[in-house]
């Protein structure tokens, strides 16, 4: 059930390289590479302690704006930590949760100060980002310039969990079983509508509280707590896709703290829960289209025809999905919605084409498995059917909580109608997304508005003009809100682009964070 395309990731790398979705990737070939470990092990080593900035908090503040971070070893070059957070901001004398950090220290032996980094979402692990794929995070100037610290928002991964099942089977159902009725009618509408309340309850009992407090509001409140902890008067920022609207909430509350923050892959704060769907709906029928295009070039692309033919050919193959599901060696079924996934997860990353290429070429003669390998690597998801991490649950409890949705079936029918007109091979496969927070445990806590973050410092918004996941417009239009919003372009496909497209992204980039050089207007890289 699409409440909206995931726009949590940063773009996935090519096949070959070792990462999982914003933070990691397809793996070679037919295999997948997903979850790496985290901090797994752990060393005996001197324990080395944070100073907190000591600045002047409300006194109910104090015990975690002040609090030390211990920080031991848990990996080469690596350390770990985990802060305490109120459970509500709203109730600072009440529960605690806690977050996961780990870091890297300036290579150099000198940090100009931390660098907090997220990779995305909601609901990635900005934990695994940095300890898996520092690399692929951030470039050698910035890790020799800043400590590189990762961190899971509250209610995600190693962080004080959301969980909503004992057996991930119930995932597999709630992700990958086929709806039953014709997509928009009557009991169709009634079954989606039962399985979301039915996840939403099952995440009531295994959260608790919990998950009426994780909205994006309240993790930025908990990033301006680190902040404070780790010694950082400013905050200097690097936040990837959904990463950019927590880094833009943080800002509008509190601009004064605002150090260097860059935003990639913009997500646009005006946009209603719909507005996302339409975009990125049409984003990625643009990135198919681009696919297309480039078939004569792409290993294992097959197809023949024009780029408007083979639109059309995947709308067929979709709707013959939706009419007949393919059955895989594990039971389950491939119908619509699992092929939409396999087709949108390769299109992040134009290294991902020939994935994309494999996925029509052994769907289109019968065989499920390797659209299943793609969509499994989107959710996390082994071969054991296991979940390496909670992103799924994650993500629709904070899109939940963050998002205002009109779930009247005049409403959605209107809606339905007209993403199916403007996206016509996967736009139908986007609507009808009220149904999924229609009947949620908490209401939703905030409504779509525009970050200004006045008085800030001033803020680098990347923009990819064939973003699929978070299309061009929305940097366009976050760098115009901001009152110190400075637009960066780079001409290309894929999601986000710094330290993976070119050198005028990547120094544009760096010379900011480190030397503080703002470019007088927009590269144009």
């Amino acid at each position: 059930m699409n409440l909206s395309i995931r726009s949590r990731t940063t773009s996935p790398p090519a096949l070959s390289s070792r990462r999982r979705r914003g933070s990691a990737a397809i793996g070679a070939g037919l295999a997948l590479v997903l979850a790496l470990s985290g901090c797994s092990a752990w060393f005996e080593a001197p324990v080395l302690a944070s100073t907190p900035t000591g600045e002047a908090v409300e006194p109910d503040l104090e015990p975690f704006y002040a609090q030390v971070l211990e920080w031991s070893e848990c990996g080469t070059d690596l350390q770990c930590a985990t802060a305490t957070a109120p459970l509500d901001w709203d109730d600072l004398g009440g529960d605690t949760i806690k977050l996961a950090l780990v870091r890297q220290q300036a290579t150099s032996g000198t940090a100009l100060g931390s660098l907090l980094v997220n990779p995305g979402g909601p609901g990635g692990s900005g934990y695994n980002f940095i300890h898996d794929s520092i690399d692929y995070a951030t470039s050698e100037r910035l890790q020799s310039s800043f400590d590189i610290v990762g961190f899971d928002p509250r209610g995600v991964n190693r962080s004080t969990p959301i969980s909503c099942y004992d057996d991930p089977a119930t995932l597999d159902s709630y992700i990958f079983d086929i709806t039953p009725g014709v997509r928009g009618s009557a009991e169709w509408l009634a079954a989606s509508a039962a399985t979301a309340a039915q996840f939403g309850q099952d995440c009531l009992t295994h959260t608790g509280p919990l998950l009426g407090t994780v909205d994006t509001k309240s993790a930025a409140r908990d990033l301006d707590m680190l902040r404070a902890a780790l010694g950082d008067a400013k905050l200097n920022y690097l936040g990837y896709s959904y990463g950019t609207e927590l880094g833009g909430t943080y800002a509008d509350l509190f601009p004064e703290k605002t150090g260097r923050l860059v935003f990639d892959g913009a997500v646009d704060p005006l946009a209603s829960n719909y507005d996302v769907s339409s975009t990125q709906a049409k984003g990625f029928e643009s990135a198919l289209r681009s696919f297309f295009a480039a078939c004569s070039t792409t290993a294992g692309c097959t197809f023949t025809g024009t780029v408007d033919d083979n639109m059309k050919t995947v709308r067929t193959l979709l709707d013959t999905l939706d009419a007949s599901p393919l059955k895989n060696a594990d039971g389950r079924e491939l119908g619509a919605s699992s092929m939409f996934t396999a087709i949108i997860f390769p299109l992040y990353n134009p290294g991902n084409w020939p994935a994309l290429a494999n996925v029509f070429s052994t769907v289109m003669t019968g065989d499920p498995s390797f659209a299943f390998t793609v969509a499994d690597a989107y959710y996390s998801r082994s071969a054991d059917g296991t979940y390496a991490d909670n992103s799924t649950e994650a993500f629709t409890v904070i899109t939940c909580l963050d998002y205002p949705t009109d779930s009247t079936l005049e409403t959605m029918q209107q809606q339905a109608a007209a993403l199916d007109a403007e996206a016509p091979v996967i736009g139908h496969l986007m609507s009808w997304g009220g149904v999924g927070c229609s009947d949620w445990p908490f209401p939703p806590v905030s409504v779509p508005k525009a970050v200004t973050a006045e008085g800030s410092a001033d803020i680098l918004v990347i923009g990819t003009t064939n973003d699929p996941a978070t299309p061009y417009v929305w940097a366009q239009n976050v760098a115009s809100q901001l009152a110190n919003g400075h637009l960066v372009t780079y001409t290309g496909e894929g999601h986000t682009a710094y330290n993976k497209s070119n050198d005028c992204i990547l120094n544009t980039v760096d010379d900011y964070f480190i030397n503080g050089t703002v470019p007088e207007a927009d590269p144009q890289c």
